[in-house]
């Protein structure tokens, strides 16, 4: 075997693991911190499948270099608002907290 089919079979196991422990901490996780993080780490999995199913011969799909990049944005995205919902939440368990020692 030469060594870009070693090097893509690598990547596409360690995809499949990330993805298979993404799974678990998403499943097995109660809080939302750990939910958060078990996403990206699905994420990263996928995106080394897609980066491993797209390698060639000498050459590198575009369309799949194309769709990890777009996939980090919208991984990003995602990943900031659920930290911005999750401190919400926490501020208004907070007050909510507040009000009730205060009656």
């Amino acid at each position: 075997m030469n060594a870009l089919a070693d090097s893509a079979t690598l990547f596409a196991l360690t995809g499949v693991l990330l993805v298979a422990l993404g799974f678990y901490g998403f499943v097995a996780g109660a809080q939302p911190i750990r939910k958060v993080i078990a996403f990206n780490i699905v994420a990263s999995g996928v995106f080394l499948l897609f980066g491993a199913t797209g390698r060639t011969e000498g050459t590198v799909d575009p369309v799949a270099q194309a769709l990890i990049i777009t996939g980090l944005v919208v991984g990003v995205a995602i990943t900031t608002f659920a930290l911005a919902l999750i401190v919400r939440r926490a501020e208004d368990e907070r007050s909510k907290s507040g009000e009730e020692a205060r009656e």
